[in-house]
């Protein structure tokens, strides 16, 4: 079953906010979306979940238009939103037994609570809490009602990494259950270790989307990144006579001449940066070779 939003865009007075977004979520899988600060996700959401209605375009959620369903639909469906969206003045515990109250299979929220560790503040008002203990609250207010679908805006922002695994774990188990899991997160670590998909948006479009191997290319099998010091300066006729392309990499809490050579895709690449190295009568101080990660697919597709 799918659940999709497809060329949605919203308007605000002259500003198109989302331009051309065409997106897909499925049952049992994490959608990830990310993209720098404005790119449109938080509206891209908003459309998605009947909040904000789009200037044009289709947009799908378990199969009807979700900014004119009723409560049926919205019962199937739980949301985290990033600001929270709490009652400030409520207990968590009234709250989660009032939503509890609306569904007709609701989570047993005695799980639920020990699965987020809820048990410490359950009887202190919302607004006493902490950024942290609030974000448990919320997506616990989410999931009380057994959702088909869920959404989660930023569902680890302000948590400990204790916290934060107790979200991950609750989202594999979601994941597992069949559950449609569609998240927006600044943190690229994170979406790389959840996502079934990745969406990246910039300035309202979809520049690029697929699997995490497919973005990095570890499907097939060119997602290296070798890194290697090197004792002296190379000079221009040297970085010319390279059989791959070698850009200097002097990154945070490195000192020194660092060079990268991206996308390193067989053995035969490695032969020839060996063969290289000898013409230009140069041994390595340090190598490093790792796989490409979501995180330098990222800033190549977000650079201005």
């Amino acid at each position: 079953m799918r659940y999709a939003l497809g060329s949605a865009r919203s308007t605000s007075g002259v500003t198109e906010i989302l331009s051309g977004v065409d997106l897909t979520a499925r049952r049992g899988e994490v959608t990830v979306i990310i993209g720098p600060n404005g790119a449109g996700k938080t509206t891209t959401l908003g459309c998605a979940q009947g909040l904000i209605r789009p200037s044009a375009g289709t947009v799908r959620l378990l199969g009807q238009d979700p900014y004119r369903a009723g409560a049926e639909l919205r019962a199937r469906v739980g949301v985290m939103l990033q600001d929270g969206g709490l009652p400030q003045s409520v207990k968590p515990l009234t709250l989660l037994r009032h939503i509890a109250a609306l569904h007709q299979r609701p989570w047993p929220l005695e799980d639920l609570i020990e699965r987020l560790d809820l048990g410490g503040f359950l009887s202190t008002a919302v607004r006493r809490l902490s950024g942290g203990q609030k974000q448990r609250i919320a997506m616990a207010a989410a999931l009380t009602g057994n959702p088909e679908l869920v959404f989660l805006d930023e569902p680890s922002a302000g948590l400990d990494p204790q916290s934060r695994q107790l979200v991950f774990e609750l989202i594999a188990e979601l994941r597992s259950r069949g559950t449609g899991i569609v998240l927006t997160t600044h943190l690229l670590e994170e979406a790389q270790q959840l996502a079934d998909s990745v969406y990246i948006l910039k300035a309202g479009r979809v520049v690029r989307h697929g699997t995490v191997a497919e973005l990095t290319g570890g499907a097939q099998g060119a997602a290296r990144r070798l890194t290697f010091a090197s004792p002296r300066i190379l000079t221009t006729a040297e970085l010319q006579a390279a059989p791959l392309p070698v850009a200097l990499d002097n990154g945070a809490n490195r000192s020194g001449s660092y060079w990268a050579v991206e996308s390193i895709g067989s053995a035969a690449d490695l032969q020839a940066l060996s063969t290289w190295w000898a013409q230009i009568d140069l041994l390595p101080a340090e190598i490093s070779f790792e796989a490409r990660t979501l995180e330098d697919v990222f800033w190549e597709v977000s650079a201005p």
